[in-house]
């Protein structure tokens, strides 16, 4: 998607003069941004940047004590996570967060719950429009599941899965609730060169179903190799915005990564791939 095409978008998502305060910590001050449909949107910065407090505040983990967030022109700062969930934003988390005796097949479908109909009396009574529905909810997880290609693991216990499968079925479960905009915090940490490569891979493949994926990563290859725009906080503000190339480029985002040559800058330096078409 061209940069000039991004712009003429009304945005998915627009956050408006946002902050977040903890006692007299400010953890954002004044974020305010827009998230067009049908890009992957990434989301930087140094540890502390206040990147996971934005995610929180837009899944509803966290009320904002200033500021808008609206969604499809519907202000939902301040709604529960269920809620925010059902309207269309779904996310998974920096840390894990799977039921791990549960298997991998019965973590999907519970992510069908903002979808489903039948309330908890029908479930109990196992009334026929409950077990109509079950199968549904059955049938479109191991859709799902076939899409990030752990079909084959649907019978095993979350918890036996290597941590690499573990992030992609957490992904899976954000799927199975139909979003429109998917959170994606960190799911690079921990995984090797290939798990990685994979992972940006079906984060490509997500986009490709029409799906808005916000991405929180501090692999900077990933980022720059599947980024359509990327948002670069620091000190919960906003410090920078652009595409892939404009960021590589930016003195204060390589300044803000330390001031020196480590991991992150150098990824931002050297020249990124290509042929990725992300």
């Amino acid at each position: 998607m061209k940069t000039d095409a991004l712009e003429r978008s009304a945005p998915i998502l627009r956050v408006s003069d946002l902050g977040m305060r903890f006692g007299g910590v400010a953890a954002l001050q004044g974020i305010g941004y827009d998230v067009v449909p049908g890009i992957i949107q990434a989301v930087i910065g140094p540890n502390g940047a206040g990147k996971t407090t934005l995610f929180n505040c837009i899944s509803g983990v966290l009320a904002p004590s200033e500021g808008s967030i609206r969604f499809e022109d519907r202000q939902i700062q301040g709604l529960a996570p269920h809620r925010i969930a059902e309207l269309g934003i779904s996310r998974t988390f920096q840390h894990v967060a799977l039921f791990k005796r549960m298997t991998v097949l019965e973590n999907v479908m519970l992510g069908r719950h903002p979808r489903t109909r039948c309330g908890f009396f029908s479930t109990g009574f196992r009334f026929p429009r409950m077990r109509s529905e079950e199968t549904q909810i059955r049938k479109k997880a191991l859709e799902h599941l076939d899409f990030v290609r752990l079909a084959d693991c649907a019978e095993l216990p979350a918890g036996t899965l290597p941590l690499g499968k573990q992030k992609i079925l957490e992904i899976a479960r954000a799927l199975a609730t139909e979003p429109r905009l998917v959170l994606i915090d960190e799911p690079a940490g921990g995984l090797n060169m290939r798990e990685t490569e994979d992972l940006g891979e079906l984060i490509g493949r997500i986009k490709g179903l029409g799906i808005t994926v916000m991405l929180v990563e501090h692999d900077m290859n990933l980022i720059m190799d599947i980024s359509d725009r990327i948002l670069v906080l620091h000190y919960g503000m906003v410090l920078a915005s652009g595409t892939p190339e404009e960021i590589k480029e930016n003195r204060a985002v390589i300044e803000a990564y330390l001031g020196m040559e480590n991991d992150e800058t150098a990824d931002l330096r050297k020249p990124q791939k290509q042929e990725s078409g992300y």
